[in-house]
C-alpha cells in the first residue's frame, strides 16, 4: 500500500485535498448514490452504502450533501452510472488501476487512453495488471488515535490481518468480506476511521526515481482529477529524497 499513501501523503503536503474539495465531495456523492441505487437507502442494510457514508463523513461533507445524494437514488430521472477498471502501466513499469464511475463509457475511455499517453504510460488490457494487486479492505486512522500497539491489538481481536503504522497514519488491511464488520468493530473503540473501503493492495513494490517519479505523480494525478474516475492504485514507491521533492 505503500505506494498509494505516499502519493496520497504528497497529494495532502501539496493541498490538493482542500483545493480541490467540490471535486471530492462529488465523487463521494457519486458513490453513494450508486451504493443506495444498488441496495438498500438505509444504510443499515445496506453495506457499501454505510461505508460510503462513512468516507463522505471522514472528509467533513455536509450531512445535507449526503442525504441529498441518497435521495438521487430514487430519482428515476438520475443517470445511471456504469462500474469500469482500467489497467496500464505508468513509467518504470509501474501497475496503476484506475476504477470508473460512468454515465458515457466512450467518454471515459478516451479520457483515461489520453491520460496514460500524455504521461508516459499506456493503457492494458484487463487482467493486465490486477494480477499483481490483492482487492482487500482497507481501514485508515490517524496517529493519534491509539498507539502501534494499541491499534495492533484492537485490529486482530476485530479480525484484520495486517496493521502498518506510519508518517502519523495508521492502515489496517482485512479481507474484502470482511471489511463492514472490521470496520464495525474498530469504530466502537477508536471512533469513524479516515477512510474505510475495498482497495487494491500491491504484492510487491516497484523503486521510481527522478524524472520517472515526477512523470508518474503526474499520471497519477490526471487520473484522479478526471470526473469519471473514482480510486487510482499503483505499485510503486519512491525514495525519501524524491518525496520531499515532488511534496515541497
Amino acid at each position: 500500500m505503500a505506494g498509494h499513501s505516499k502519493w496520497a501523503n504528497i497529494q495532502h503536503r501539496k493541498g490538493r485535498q482542500d483545493a480541490k474539495r467540490s471535486k471530492m465531495f462529488s465523487k463521494l456523492s457519486k458513490e453513494i448514490t450508486v451504493a443506495a441505487k444498488m441496495g438498500a437507502p438505509d444504510p443499515e442494510f445496506n453495506p457499501r452504502l454505510r461505508l460510503a457514508i462513512q468516507a463522505a463523513k471522514a472528509q467533513s461533507m455536509p450531512k445535507d450533501n449526503i442525504d441529498r445524494a441518497v435521495k438521487k437514488s430514487t430519482n428515476a430521472d438520475e443517470a445511471n452510472f456504469d462500474e469500469i477498471r482500467y489497467e496500464g502501466f505508468g513509467p518504470s513499469g509501474v501497475g496503476i488501476i484506475a476504477e470508473i464511475l460512468t454515465d458515457n463509457r466512450n467518454r471515459a475511455a478516451s479520457e483515461v487512453r489520453t491520460i496514460f499517453s500524455k504521461n508516459g504510460g499506456n493503457l492494458g488490457e484487463t487482467g493486465s495488471v490486477s494480477f499483481m494487486f490483492d482487492l482487500v479492505g482497507y481501514i485508515e486512522y490517524a496517529g493519534e488515535k491509539a498507539s502501534e500497539d494499541e491499534m495492533i491489538e484492537a485490529a486482530i481481536e476485530a479480525g484484520a490481518d495486517d496493521v502498518q503504522s506510519s508518517d502519523g497514519l495508521h492502515e489496517i488491511f482485512c479481507a474484502f468480506d470482511q471489511l463492514a464488520e472490521v470496520a464495525k468493530a474498530l469504530e466502537q473503540k477508536f471512533g469513524e476511521a479516515q477512510a474505510a473501503k475495498p482497495v487494491w493492495k500491491p504484492q510487491n513494490l516497484i523503486p521510481v526515481e527522478s524524472d520517472k517519479a515526477e512523470t508518474l505523480i503526474k499520471l497519477m494525478n490526471a487520473l484522479d482529477d478526471c470526473d469519471d474516475v473514482q480510486n487510482v492504485y499503483a505499485n510503486f514507491e519512491l525514495s525519501d529524497e524524491d518525496m520531499e521533492r515532488l511534496a515541497g
